[in-house]
């Protein structure tokens, strides 16, 4: 059964979210990759990591409903999950995309506006 293994961040100002979780939650940010990224280690026991990046567009508005960071639910064929996805009325809405030495991923929305990732591993992938 697929399950959540990862959540991401999005913060228009990285720095300021960092020092915010860090110190709400004492979590650990270190930088990954080239591209800026960091990884969330949200501590032992139970529970799963995460990622914080730049947020890619304008922030949500103060009085949105919900506002969120999408959990990322591993699975065995990206390309059949994307597809029951889109069969049961949701949206891709980023691609596969290669996480070098991690897997594919891709963003969807459910029937409702929230968005999720799905990633398949692949220690291959580039």
């Amino acid at each position: 059964m697929p399950r959540p293994v990862h959540f991401e961040i999005h913060a228009t100002d990285p720095e300021r979210a960092i020092t915010f979780y860090a110190t709400v939650f004492d979590w650990s940010f270190e930088r990954w990759g080239p591209n800026p990224y960091w990884v969330i280690n949200t501590g032992d026991g139970p529970g799963i990591d995460g990622g914080l990046v730049p947020r890619q567009g304008p922030a949500p508005a103060a009085d949105a409903p919900v506002n969120a960071f999408p959990a990322t639910i591993e699975v065995t064929d990206l390309g059949a999950t994307t597809r029951h996805v889109q069969q049961a009325g949701g949206t891709v809405i980023v691609p596969k995309t290669a996480i070098p030495g991690v897997g594919w991923l891709a963003y969807c929305t459910d029937t409702e506006g929230n968005i999720f990732g799905v990633l398949e591993t692949d220690d291959s992938a580039e």
